[in-house]
């Protein structure tokens, strides 16, 4: 019988399938850590987690009569699952974490969700994200920063203080889908679904000891999820092992008519053909959790950054001896244009985001909306839900008191940036320069790989027998920071001085070791992989190392995870 949510999807089938549908009369009990009544840790933004139970309680029904017999029994069926919330959900709001989308609900659910939904997944609420997924660290969210649970989760393992709540100091989930890890972490939902647009999922993953798989761009529909970078984003999963990711991944990468971002089936069928060499093809399949013979694993020198942390790195190098005893061979390798990609990503990402977040006008979407309704008197009308704006709001003045209200500071800041190198003056020397650096980036990785990128047949070369299998990095330059202020619900950090500060300065570092894959849309995951040190009080924070693998080769990728995983709960 299913007692907790610390289990694996495939326990979770495999105890529904041994008990019968008595064990549904279970799920109250296994939901209540996801009402807004225990959201301590603000993993869950307001008024989605569970407030209605009979939303919860109509897919239990729903479950209930699928599971006639056991073989009708959905491949998810009891799983609970978040979203984060800039992915659209029916029935729930659907907010960024902004006020500009405070009142928004969508009408569909966004195809990730459907699947998930068909498979049988129970959608337990939506999960808190910086604004629009603009944000490292969680703080800029007008639902309240994220708190990293793992300080709570280990005093209450050792039985120190069976109190319920954050320790302090409080310590960073990561961002921006750290509502989504930090879920996960602390047992209130089985799976979340984050996006990742230069590490979104990977760097929380990392702070708070879970998994965090980032897809090939196009593997999964990005239908139903608000953009930020279209040419970046990427929905993610965020699980408790590399097998539970494994299996969310293969039940909602599908095509899908509606994204014509999203590879069709065609393309998908070319990727699982790619001809490799009879050697590699040969020695991939023996591979195994504890046989790895044959495996190329390249470490990118460029990956060892002067703010990278002696503790880290020390792990890292752990790792690459734990690897070796299983087989592997572990090569240095070279991406010598690794060092623009942060420089890169910055530009274009803003650029992106400054044309995405036009459409919130106060006219399509934000509060101004009812001036498109009932003509300039319903502004003033309107102007009463925003009190901060007031009388000021007229149509001549709707469009900047909307956004300047609606958005906060960090994707102002980023909606500034990336309409400036879109300006005449600056467009060929900043976003141009940017989109070539990007292209090299993609290059530097097709060079190093064995398996050519299908999408690019000129990365077919005559170094490919000496190439590797996946790349090894650590995913963040350190465990999660402590968290610099802590805004009260409804206000953004970014309006301290000292959290404009973290954001501008060390909050975009954060994100150097993930961003290159990213640039180049190469599946990447972060895997836990031991504790270090955080203060002189004995608390140990996770760390993750990251995987990178050849574009739509997600295969090789999780297949070297889960023996990376092995390695890890094999270690002392």
């Amino acid at each position: 019988m299913r007692v907790s949510n610390d289990l694996s999807i495939h326990r979770i089938r495999t105890e529904l399938t041994n008990s019968g549908s008595s064990l549904w009369e279970q799920y109250p009990a296994l939901l209540d850590p996801c009402s807004p009544d225990h959201n301590e840790f603000r993993a869950f933004v307001r008024d989605s987690a569970l407030k209605d139970p009979s939303a919860v309680a109509d897919q239990i029904t729903h479950l209930k009569r699928a599971f006639a017999t056991p073989s009708t029994l959905p491949p998810l069926a009891g799983v609970l699952v978040g979203v984060k919330d800039n992915i659209c959900t029916a029935g729930r709001p659907t907010t960024c974490a902004s006020p500009v989308l405070d009142q928004f609900q969508s009408p569909y659910d966004a195809t990730a969700v459907r699947l998930l939904q068909e498979a049988g997944a129970i959608v337990v609420g939506k999960t808190n994200l910086d604004e629009f997924g603009m944000g490292s660290l969680g703080l800029f969210s007008s639902h309240g920063a994220v708190i990293n649970p793992v300080p709570y989760l280990d005093r209450k393992a050792r039985g120190d203080d069976q109190g319920e709540g954050p320790v302090h100091p409080l310590y960073s989930a990561g961002g921006s889908s750290s509502g989504s890890a930090a879920a996960v972490a602390v047992g209130q939902c089985d799976v979340a679904l984050g996006t990742d647009t230069g590490g979104s999922v990977r760097l929380p993953a990392s702070y708070c000891g879970v998994v965090g798989f980032k897809p090939s761009y196009g593997r999964i529909s990005r239908w139903g999820v608000v953009a930020y970078a279209n040419s970046l984003d990427t929905v993610g999963v965020l699980t408790r092992s590399v097998q539970d990711a494994r299996t969310v991944y293969d039940i909602i990468a599908q095509a899908d008519p509606q994204d014509p971002t999203a590879l069709d089936d065609p393309a998908r069928e070319q990727l699982r053909t790619t001809v490799m060499p009879e050697d590699l093809a040969e020695a991939r399949t023996g591979w195994s959790l504890s046989n790895l013979k044959g495996c190329r694993v390249g470490v990118p020198q460029e990956y060892f950054v002067k703010e990278l942390s002696d503790d880290v790195t020390a792990l890292w190098r752990r790792s690459m001896a734990q690897l070796t005893a299983r087989g592997a061979t572990v090569v240095p390798v070279s991406c010598p244009h690794t060092r623009y990609a942060l420089s890169s990503y910055y530009i274009l990402a803003p650029a992106e985001a400054s044309s995405n977040l036009a459409r919130y006008d106060g006219v399509r979407y934000g509060h101004g909306h009812a001036v498109a309704d009932g003509g300039p008197d319903s502004a003033h009308e309107h102007a009463s839900r925003l009190p901060t704006l007031g009388k000021l709001i007229s149509p001549k003045t709707l469009y900047g008191a909307v956004r300047s209200h609606g958005f906060g500071p960090e994707v102002q800041r980023r909606i500034l940036l990336g309409t400036y190198v879109l300006t005449a003056s600056a467009y060929e020397d900043y976003f141009l320069q940017a989109q070539k650096v990007r292209r090299l980036v993609q290059r530097d990785f097709d060079h190093v790989f064995r398996r050519p990128n299908v999408l690019r047949p000129d990365s077919l070369t005559s170094a490919a027998a000496q190439g590797v299998d996946v790349l090894l990095t650590p995913t963040a330059l350190s465990h999660a920071p402590r968290l610099p202020t802590i805004p009260s619900v409804g206000q953004s950090a970014g309006s301290s001085p000292k959290g404009i500060a973290m954001a501008d300065v060390n909050g975009y570092v954060n994100d150097i070791m993930t961003v290159p894959s990213s640039l180049a849309g190469l599946p990447a995951i972060s895997v836990p992989f031991g504790r270090v040190a955080a203060d002189d009080h004995g608390v140990t924070l996770p760390i993750g190392l990251q995987l990178i693998a050849q574009y739509g080769d997600e295969t090789t990728l999780l297949n070297v995870a889960e023996a990376l995983e092995a390695v890890n709960s094999d270690s002392p």
